[in-house]
Formats: C-alpha cells, structure tokens, sequence
C-alpha cells in the first residue's frame, strides 16, 4: 500500500509540479505527518525531491526528471487500454492518434506487461450507446474538440427548447454520456452551460482565443449539473395500481423508476400494488404510462387521469374499424 502511495506521489509532482503537505495528505486521505515520512523515504531512495518553504512553498521534482513506465501491475497495464474507446475516439477524429498513442504506450511498458495490456483488447469491448439507439451524428466534434483544446471561441446556431438561437461560446470540455455528446461552454460571462452537440445546426471556429478559468473542474461541473437536472426534472408525483407485470415494464422507463419497481417487487404480497412515481409534466407522463399498457393504472393526479383517458378514447376511434 504504501509503495503505490510512493509511486503515486511522485507522479502526482511530476504532472502537476509543486504540491504542499496538506495537499497531498488529503489526496491520500492520510496525515501531514505521513506525507514527510513519505517524502523523506522518497529522498532516502534516490527521487530527486525538495522542499520549498515559506508562503508559496511545497514539495517538488528537481527540473527535468521524468518517472518511466515501470512498476505497473497487470491490472494497471490493462487498464491503459480499457480507457480507449475506439467509436468516441473516431467521433472526435483520434482513432488514428489513440492507436498509436497505445502502440508507444506498448513499447514504453516492461516486457512482462506488454502481454497483459495486449490481452485487454481481444477480452473486452466497450460500447457506450444504449440499447436500440445509435450514436449521434457527430460531424461536428473534430472541430469542437480541437476549439476546446486551443481555446477559441465559436460562432453556433443552436436548436434549444426555446427555439433556435445564435450563440457566440467559450468551450470549455466535451462529456460522453450514454451515446450522446455534450458541450461545457462558457456564453460571456455567465456561469457554464451545457449544450447537446447534436442540437448545433452551424459551427464557426474563430480566430480570437479565450482564457480558460483557472478553477473549471469539467468533471465535477458534469457531476453537478446532471445532479441539479435529476433534482430539478421532476415537478410532481402520479400514483399507480400496478400489476406484477406492470412493475416490470415500469422498471424500463429509467433509473428512478426500476429503482421503484425493484424495491416494490422484493416486498410485493400478491399480484398487484399501488406506488407512487414522480414525473416531468403531464404530457410526458402521459407518453410513458401508455407504454404500460393494461399492466397500469393511473389513480392520482386527476389531470394525468383525464389526459390518458382521452388517449384511450382517441385511439378508440382510430381502429375502430
């Protein structure tokens, strides 16, 4: 344990160059007291490490010392090429640069690993996009991920809820979720923002370079943003008389209603049961709980009652021949 520590101090010094005591023992999740018989054992084995005090001060590498590849486990071999998605990275027009981005990484590796991170490739296949979809047209993402990574503003036309809009945009990141693309994007000086790539009707890359802020984190900007979505995209609650059938195609709507179903059908004492689901709106609910077919009852709100009820008499008079 405390040799994986050791490697993974010095590797943190090298990417990321001076670091405090305090830092690092809450990166660990050890004592301060901890980090110095770290550093010192460090030292004692030959890292070139310093320290600086005072205001500013930190732990350090000595300029221009590079740790090598070595010391890996199988498992961390393997995980070098777990991480490589070769569909994303062909949407952002890396397929050729990932795969020798792992060729070197091969050859960079001890000869008893080489085997291990090979074997990764011929065992697993990763597919980020869900069942019965394809991934989203992504003509646009070489363009967008090198605007990201050069830090120049663009020009789009956006399709948002609220209709089509004009946007000029600092981009700020790129997020793969589920088969979808989204872009983290700073619009003047408001708070980030999130875009569907697919929604971008037009793209210009501009000339004019924006400066990043210091303090974006894309990874936990996205934990916070798809948090405050969860959170903000249930407006109200329906309840339901279900079948054991019914609880089964309720667990195919979404995670909080499997979640539902899951914990309704370990405890269920017969073949039907009343729950309580949240929803979005009226209409929506109303699209869902029609997939439920017979399984399903709606029993509150009256509105969502009265709204599958005209459905039904719709549909009714549509194959009434």
């Amino acid at each position: 344990m405390r040799s994986s520590r050791l490697l993974s101090i010095l590797m943190l010094l090298q990417t990321r160059g001076r670091l405090t005591a305090e830092v690092l023992a809450a990166e660990f999740e050890v004592s301060v007291r901890t980090i110095y018989r770290d550093i010192d054992a460090l030292s004692l084995s030959g890292a070139p490490v310093y320290a600086d005090r005072g205001p500013g001060g930190g732990f350090a590498l000595l300029d221009g010392y590079r740790t090598r590849l070595t010391g890996l486990t199988d498992a961390e071999a393997e995980t070098l090429f777990l991480g490589g998605l070769a569909g994303p990275a062909a949407q952002l027009g890396l397929s050729e640069v990932m795969a020798n981005t792992q060729l070197k990484l091969l050859a960079a590796l001890p000869a008893e690993r080489q085997a291990a991170a090979e074997r990764i490739s011929s065992r697993f296949h990763l597919d980020p996009v869900g069942w019965y979809r394809d991934a989203e047209e992504a003509a646009r993402l070489p363009a967008l991920a090198q605007a990201v990574w050069t830090c120049r503003r663009i020009a789009v036309r956006y399709d948002s809820w609220k209709g089509v809009v004009e946007r000029s945009l600092s981009p700020l990141g790129l997020i793969l979720k589920g088969g979808t693309w989204y872009l983290a994007a700073l619009a003047g000086s408001a708070e980030p923002r999130v875009y569907r790539v697919s929604n971008i009707q037009a793209l210009t890359v501009g000339d004019e370079v924006f400066e990043r802020p210091a303090d974006f984190d894309l990874e936990a900007f996205w934990t916070a943003s798809t948090q405050r979505f969860e959170a903000e995209i249930f407006t109200g609650d329906a309840r339901l008389r279900l079948t054991r059938a019914g609880l089964k195609r309720l667990s195919y709507l979404g995670a909080t209603q499997a979640r539902i179903a899951a914990e309704t059908l370990a405890t269920l004492d017969g073949e039907t049961c009343e729950v309580v689901v949240p929803i979005e709106s009226i209409d929506h609910a109303a699209a869902d709980f029609l997939r439920l077919g017979v399984e399903a009852q709606v029993l509150e709100p009256p509105a969502l009652r009265e709204r599958l009820r005209q459905t039904a008499t719709e549909l009714a008079v549509l194959y009434a021949d």
